[in-house]
């Protein structure tokens, strides 16, 4: 692909619960970035900052409407984000890519339906968790909901490993203000026994039907929130025999509502997607 060397590029910031977008019209307007290019507009001093970019493409499945990359702020292209996928249906909606509610969607991870609700939420249908350790991917030889992981300090955490699209390894604490997510987050994420890293949810469990969650992401830190992560935690939980669904996750940049019935069935998160503004930069 040629790299445009200088591209005027049209963008709306935007956010689901705090985690911030930059997300692109590539239908309008032709997009082709280096990774150079990405992290400069990620840049949060020198750029416009994201904890993701996302792409908006003509989709190449039939049946579907759109295509749908998301980028790191470090320049890697990552497999699902959910707060992510909320914003993309108040995008094209805001932007009149498309008029209808339900909208078929092409990831790099497969086809997503999300909806954007009379209320302004926006439901996205997450697809069915993958729980089996090879498509995570995680290195057990077992699917236990429980498998215990030894960091290379030394400490010892069990966790529940799950894949939203994306990997995730969500451990139990007493309380999520004094859990050590910087210090874990790290070791967790680059794990040896999840060989594509992996994302770190610390869950704090209120009553069967409420948690509270902070995850240490891959590729961009501890974020406000993560809408995979929030899926991932409540799939966990409820196979730990610890939640019942809906559980409503709170995170630092707010709620989300997840409800999941069980193996073999998707998993349904509901959430907010707001536009912060719209701009044009040259990169």
């Amino acid at each position: 692909m040629a790299y445009n060397q200088h591209m005027k590029l049209k963008f709306s910031k935007m956010h689901g619960l705090g985690n911030d977008f930059v997300v692109l019209d590539g239908v309008r307007q032709q997009v082709s970035l280096s990774t150079e290019q990405i992290r400069a507009l990620g840049d949060r001093n020198m750029g416009v900052g994201f904890d993701q970019m996302l792409l908006v493409e003509p989709a190449q499945t039939p049946g579907a409407d759109f295509r749908y990359r998301i980028f790191n702020a470090d320049g890697s292209e990552v497999e699902q984000c959910g707060n992510g996928a909320r914003c993309f249906v108040r995008f094209v909606h805001d932007q009149g890519l498309t008029n209808k509610s339900a909208i078929v969607v092409e990831t790099k991870r497969g086809i997503i339906h999300p909806r954007l609700e009379a209320d302004g939420l926006v439901t996205v249908d997450m697809g069915q968790p993958r729980l089996v350790p090879d498509e995570i991917p995680f290195v057990s030889d077992t699917d236990a909901p429980e498998q215990l992981l030894v960091l290379p300090d030394g400490t010892s955490l069990v966790i529940g490993a799950v894949s939203m699209g994306n990997p995730h390894a969500v451990t139990v604490v007493a309380d999520t203000e004094t859990a050590p997510v910087a210090v874990q987050g790290p070791q967790i994420e680059n794990h040896a026994r999840f060989p594509q890293r992996v994302n770190a949810g610390f869950m704090q469990v209120l009553d069967r039907h409420n948690i509270r969650l902070r995850v240490y992401e891959r590729g961009a830190g501890e974020t406000l929130a993560c809408g995979t992560g929030a899926c991932a935690a409540v799939v966990s939980g409820i196979r730990r025999g610890l939640l019942d669904s809906p559980v409503r996750v709170q995170t630092r940049g707010g709620d989300l509502n997840i409800a999941w019935a069980g193996v073999g069935q998707p998993v349904i998160m509901t959430g907010p997607a707001v536009t912060v503004f719209t701009g044009e930069i040259e990169l």
